[in-house]
């Protein structure tokens, strides 16, 4: 028997598939949207999830990323009678383990659900005999790449601190690889323990602090039972509070207090529960300016910068740029196929002096294109993005223009500001959070501002 939650707007199919799937013998919860599905995935213990992909206002690719976040082990099967190439390629790519066109026949649907819970199973059996066979690796499978003496300052810190139980700060710009080295972290120190992340960002603000501390059965509307919170799951492992930064100002407070005791209080409950987790943290932002601003707890800057790890961006690590080019090339070969192709001259040249404003993500980003894109010649500069091809070209900012008459300021920061969200959204496929790296906000600012000019219902 499996643990299934069902996400659809549509009541008549969301009684359909829960009936369907107890008649197979398995336990089924469900949920009208993305609130919903939220409440039930921070409850934990899913198999499986079936959600539609529009869900009213949400996406059901926002389920699917709010599953992958708190399990990535819980297989994620998507639901549409609106297919297209690229929400398909877009699904697959957050990890959903198959993408099912609406009208679908009866077999069609059991077959899936029982090829995903096969998979399921089958790849905690192989994580099992890895563990056995002392092999085990971390969820990402990355080591710290890299021989440049910046990186190897890093690696010489986490050599340091990894037998500690000390509370660790990685920080450093946004696609540095900050999780890299948290995971190199726990690697070291304690690799037969749950390593248990959480972006701290990308949680709605209603939901952290349960997520975090967890909740007594009753406590709030939708608490049908006790749920244990992350600081709990990671057990005597490593919890990585990634983006914490963006905490809000109640759950800096619970955090301070449970960092100071060891302690914790679920949400409802009345007792202070021991905890043997170590904390390591991770922030893109300058956390000493977000306290001299007023945005960030001085006590718990201080609590948590006990040793700090600065991830050097990558163009203070050029030298280390080829070696992070033919391991992408390979990856992104391998997930296409085909064997990986060449680069020409011209090629190399750019993608080795360019300084990548964006860091590791962003070369894998631009990798992963010139593979897709690269023909049986191999990857010339025309598969390149247009700002590698020519950095000094405009990229389509908008142009000051003041008429004789004079403007209405407001008026045009709000039309260029709501323009901008629906292009975020659109190249996002509606991925909320995605949306939200894109513009470089947090969730819940891009929630308010969604709201704000009523776009996709602002959830």
């Amino acid at each position: 028997m499996a643990t299934i939650l069902v996400v659809d707007d549509e009541h008549s199919m969301r009684e359909f598939l829960e009936i369907l799937l107890r008649k197979e013998g398995h336990a089924v919860s469900t949920a009208v949207d993305l609130r919903g599905a939220l409440a039930r995935i921070a409850e934990g213990d899913l198999d499986l999830v079936v959600t539609d992909l529009r869900l009213g206002g949400d996406s059901g690719l926002d389920v699917l990323q709010a599953v992958k976040s708190a399990s990535p082990r819980t297989e994620v099967v998507i639901v549409t009678a609106f297919a297209t190439t690229e929400n398909a390629v877009r699904a697959m790519k957050l990890g959903a383990y198959d993408y099912v066109l609406k009208p679908f026949k009866l077999d069609e649907i059991k077959l899936v659900v029982e090829k995903a819970l096969e998979h399921r199973a089958l790849v905690a059996e192989n994580r099992i005999l890895r563990h056995r066979a002392g092999t085990v690796e971390d969820e990402g499978g990355e080591e710290i790449l890299g021989h440049s003496p910046a990186i190897d300052e890093v690696r010489a810190l986490v050599e340091k601190v990894a037998a500690a139980r000390t509370t660790v700060l990685v920080s450093g710009e946004s696609g540095t690889g900050k999780e890299v080295v948290a995971r190199a972290i726990h690697r070291r120190g304690c690799p037969d323990q749950p390593f248990v992340a959480i972006n701290c960002g990308a949680i709605p603000e209603g939901l952290i602090e349960s997520e975090l501390f967890g909740h007594e059965k009753g406590s709030f509307t939708g608490a049908l039972s006790t749920k244990p919170g992350l600081f709990e799951v990671a057990g005597a492992g490593t919890l990585f509070l990634d983006e914490v930064g963006e905490l809000p100002a109640p759950v800096q407070v619970k955090l301070l207090r449970a960092l100071q005791e060891r302690r914790l209080r679920r949400v409802g409950g009345s007792a202070d529960l021991p905890f043997a987790a170590r904390i390591v943290a991770a922030t893109n932002r300058d956390l000493a300016q977000e306290v001299r601003s007023g945005r960030f707890r001085e006590d718990l800057f201080y609590r948590l910068n006990v040793i700090q790890i600065r991830v050097p961006p990558l163009r203070d690590r050029a030298e280390d740029i080829p070696l992070f080019l033919e391991r992408f090339l390979a990856r992104f070969a391998r997930e296409n196929g085909r064997r990986p192709p060449p680069i020409t001259p011209a090629a190399e040249r750019l993608l080795l002096s360019y300084r990548y404003p964006g860091n590791v993500r962003e070369l894998a980003n631009v990798v992963e294109r010139a593979v897709t894109l690269a023909d049986d010649a191999g990857i010339d500069v025309q598969v390149l993005p247009p700002a590698m091809r020519d950095p000094g070209a405009p990229q389509g900012g908008p142009t000051a223009v003041l008429p004789e008459s004079g403007v209405d300021l407001q008026a045009q920061l709000d039309a260029l500001e709501r323009q901008m969200l629906e292009a975020a959204l659109e190249r996002a496929g509606g991925v909320k959070t995605e949306a939200a790296r894109l513009l470089s906000v947090t969730f819940r600012s891009l929630r308010y501002r969604l709201a704000k000019y009523g776009i996709g219902g602002g959830n």
